[in-house]
């Protein structure tokens, strides 16, 4: 009677959930990381990471890699370029050595960021071997 569940009610693996991925201080990951949801670093990441959605980096997160997604909001250190199709955040003590490609771009005085900085829907449309091109 309580047990009767079809296996359509419940959410089958791989399929698209609303929850966030964790990567938490103390975890060091190498490897590309992709995702469909939510991304939030707070360990260190040495590698790419691409999301269809938002990508946080905790004030204690550290990325030697590329960043691509929908949103980025960097607190911590980033060493390699971030694409932002919509908004990109620089906020608190952050530190990002690379160039940055954002529709729209917020960065707060207390921000570092040395690098090149292209903005605008146009920039963020461009595939990766025209924006490698624009950087040569």
């Amino acid at each position: 009677m309580f047990n009767n569940k079809n296996k359509t009610d419940m959410q089958q693996p791989g399929s698209n959930g609303s929850g966030a991925t964790l990567v938490s201080a103390g975890t060091t990951l190498k490897g590309d990381i992709s995702s469909n949801s939510d991304l939030r670093v707070d360990g260190t990441v040495i590698g790419n990471i691409t999301s269809t959605s938002k990508i946080i980096i905790g004030s204690t997160g550290v990325v030697e890699g590329d960043i691509t997604g929908n949103q980025a909001d960097i607190t911590g250190k980033v060493s390699g370029s971030i694409r932002s199709k919509e908004l990109l955040q620089l906020r608190g003590q952050c530190v990002v050595t690379g160039n940055l490609y954002a529709g729209k771009l917020q960065v707060e005085p207390s921000a570092t960021f040395n690098g090149q900085c292209h903005m605008g829907a146009n920039v963020v449309e461009m595939n990766s071997n025209e924006q490698q091109a624009v950087a040569k």
